[in-house]
């Protein structure tokens, strides 16, 4: 075999960067003899070992790995690194033709490098001259855009590359797109081109993608309406727990569209600029169902619904400036390196876990509507998600609003049809009928099956425009206060997750720490504003996005941004309002089961980026949900007063009155009792204690990697995602912290 030019110059380098150490022995290599009596199969077997691809056109010959091959070795040997580090199988020997040294054949030359005593220890590469690139749990996140290819079907897949010891010959200049990317990294004169809007090829609109205004229009909408559940059903529960009318759960309704529309437009700009959708979330509705049921709203008769919600405006505006200083102070910057999938799952998962007491025990008032609406939201999410109607599954995106028609026609029918008359009732005040005898057994059915018994409709206005301090002005107090600084925290813990699923789904890359407290910053801002309005609840980033990007496959900020427009011009109609709250309460609880049963699951799917064969992760998870839900339940033992005044659905969140916890401060005792009797506290105290304490390699706990810094510097897309608009980025210029 003849050695030209050209193999030389590239053998070379090699040989320079592999010679041995001086006073090394090399091993005596014999000279070359020709066989003349070759087997063709021994070639055959050589060139499979070696990798080698001959070429007959003349071309030039390199030396390469699939795909597949270099993504199964990949998994081989991290996970050989991360299960057994010091341990398994030793790797063969192998003398290396070309530099005469010893070396192991591992197939690529991959070794998990981890500083001890750094905070940047992940999983990745070895360091080549002045630069390290590393390969973290999230392979396809962590990636730089010219690092990786994405296929048709969505999954980032690997370059060709070359094992450190291979040769490789240059390519030609019109092929730059084909060569092949070495293990090392990229060389230091390497320049990032801004290859402008990304979009991951199973998205149908990326980041900053404008597809015109009707599209952006459909886009909007729709991303709106599959997340129908959770921006109107929360007053469903809570205004008529509160003593509320139906004139005053229209009204909260409709100031829950505007907060919505206008806090979803501020962090769109101000945020983290992902297209995430802010709203009313299950986390603050926990704690304010704690509130309205102590001792002191308990037994009030007159203005019993303003007395509550001026209190909750209190400890929400409170808590949203604490979560405002956590975030602009760059305080959370530091947090974020303590919180991570072990810690974000079971947190989120007891959000919806802490209402199993509400949710079918409410629905099963009327289970002629309930379970039908169960049935077909189910069918819909499910057995027909791969349906699709001229290009657009309408199932699987539309589902809740979906069966919500369908289950609430068939729910007037059965009105109109007489199913609920009952002789010497009436209809219209069921609250009448515990005065009659006759129709005592039938008030409950009659309230939560007909369609006809809001009064929201009749009462509301056509137009009105909700206003700040419309409920009265705010009461603070300490024990309420306390309650939400901690129910900020877990719901900054439900963000911190949401941000980084978000941005491998849209974009590949996550944002960095700073911008990650910039985010949260703005959270706590957009809670003040609800509770400024009098929404009942605070304003964070729904859970529920995650499911509806991955489903809709829109990630357009400007859908998003022209979709909350359209609810600030809803919520100035009053009937608007009026009409969704006159669902029928087993039909809203129906749903709220599924809504609550799909935040578990989005919760636990935060492990994906741990090992979740990890004994040590699986561990932490089943306790920290197991006592969430066992220690509220040893705090509802002391709640024998209110087993006899309160539906049983509410009495676990009656335990801050009467809790186990007396130090003498009926203020500290109440906000203790309070939050040790909320699974979703318990579960985030527990996860968290357990995850920084328990020893575990990065890898192992999945640790989220954030972009650097760096990063945006060498990515000018980043950039262009993440950071602020400019005039806006000109003010903020001091403040590093928040990644402005």
């Amino acid at each position: 075999m003849e050695v030209g030019s050209s193999s030389e110059s590239v053998e070379k380098p090699e040989m320079e960067k592999g010679r041995p150490k001086p006073g090394s022995r090399l091993p005596n290599i014999g000279p070359f003899v020709p066989r003349t009596d070759h087997n063709p199969k021994e070639l055959k077997s050589w060139a499979k070992k070696t990798g080698f691809k001959s070429s007959f056109s003349g071309e030039t010959t390199t030396t390469s790995v699939s795909e597949r091959e270099l993504h199964d070795s990949l998994l081989f040997d991290l996970e050989k690194g991360i299960d057994e580090p010091g341990g398994g199988t030793s790797p063969k020997i192998e003398i290396d033709p070309i530099l005469g040294r010893t070396r192991e054949n591992r197939g690529i030359d991959i070794e998990p490098v981890s500083k001890k005593n750094g905070s940047d220890s992940v999983l990745g590469l070895e360091r080549v001259g002045n630069q390290k690139k590393r390969i973290g749990i999230e392979h396809v996140g962590e990636l730089k855009e010219d690092e990786r290819s994405i296929g048709s079907n969505g999954d980032a897949s690997w370059k060709d590359v070359s094992a450190n010891t291979q040769t490789e010959e240059p390519k030609k200049e019109g092929n730059k797109d084909e060569q092949a990317v070495q293990i090392d990294g990229f060389p230091e004169d390497y320049e990032f081109e801004d290859r402008g809007p990304r979009r991951p090829s199973e998205m149908r609109c990326g980041l900053r993608e404008n597809p015109g205004v009707v599209p952006l229009m459909y886009y909007g909408l729709q991303h709106y309406l599959s997340l129908t559940g959770s921006l109107i059903f929360i007053p469903l529960i809570l205004v008529p727990a509160m003593g509320g009318t139906d004139k005053d759960t229209a009204t909260v309704i409709s100031t829950m569209l505007l907060v919505s529309g206008i806090t979803t437009i501020l962090h769109s700009y101000f945020g983290t600029r992902l297209p995430l959708v802010q709203g009313s979330s299950f986390v603050y509705l926990a704690p304010a169902l704690v509130i309205l049921n102590s001792h002191e709203f308990r037994n009030l008769t007159e203005n019993k619904f303003k007395h509550i919600m001026k209190e909750l405006q209190g400890a929400i505006i409170v808590g949203s400036v604490f979560q405002s200083i956590l975030g602009y102070s760059g305080l959370m910057s530091l947090l974020l390196r303590t919180i991570n999938p072990v810690v974000v799952a079971p947190t989120v998962a007891a959000v919806g876990l802490a209402f199993f007491s509400y949710g079918f025990p409410q629905a099963g008032s009327c289970v002629e509507i309930s379970i039908p609406q169960i049935l077909l939201v189910l069918v819909f999410t499910l057995y027909l998600r791969g349906v699709s109607i001229y290009g657009h599954r309408i199932f699987r995106v539309y589902a809740v609003p979906l069966s919500v028609s369908m289950v609430w026609i068939y729910a007037f029918f059965l009105t109109t049809g007489g199913a609920y008359n009952y002789q010497g009732c009436s209809p219209s005040i069921p609250s009448s009928n515990i005065l009659s005898d006759s129709c005592r057994d039938h008030a409950d059915t009659m309230k939560h099956c007909r369609t006809d018994v809001s009064s929201a409709w009749r009462t509301a206005n056509w137009v009105r425009v909700p206003y700040p301090f419309q409920w009265g002005i705010p009461t603070f107090h300490f024990r309420t206060s306390l309650i939400m600084i901690i129910v900020s925290l877990v719901a900054s813990v439900d963000s911190v997750g949401i941000y980084h699923s978000a941005s491998l789904l849209i974009n590949g890359s996550p944002p960095t720490r700073g911008i990650v407290s910039r985010g949260l910053g703005l959270e706590g801002l957009c809670s003040a504003l609800a509770g400024l309005w009098g929404t009942g609840t605070g304003s964070t980033t729904l859970t529920e996005n995650m499911h509806t990007i991955e489903i809709t496959k829109v990630a357009s900020r400007r859908a998003v941004e022209l979709g909350a427009v359209f609810l600030i011009l809803f919520s100035f109609f009053g009937k608007v309002g009026a009409l969704l709250a006159s669902i029928p309460q087993a039909l809203a609880a129906a749903v709220l089961c599924f809504m609550w049963a799909l935040m578990v699951a989005l919760g636990l799917s935060n492990l994906q980026y741990s090992q979740t064969r990890s004994f040590r992760n699986i561990t932490i998870v089943g306790v920290s949900l197991f006592f969430s839900l066992s220690i509220p339940a040893y705090f509802q033992q002391y709640q024998t007063e209110a087993s006899f005044i309160l539906p049983s659905y509410f009495v676990p969140y009656a335990a801050a009155s009467n809790g186990p916890i007396r130090t003498g401060s009926k203020q500290f005792d109440f906000a203790i009792n309070g939050l040790l009797s909320m699974s979703m506290v318990i579960a985030f105290f527990v996860a968290y204690l357990l995850d920084n304490t328990v020893p575990g390699s990065k890898q192992e706990r999945g640790v989220y990697i954030w972009s650097s810094s760096e990063d945006l510097l060498n990515n000018p897309s980043l950039v262009a995602d993440y950071s602020l608009p400019r005039k806006v980025a000109r003010c903020f210029n001091w403040a590093k912290c928040v990644g402005a």
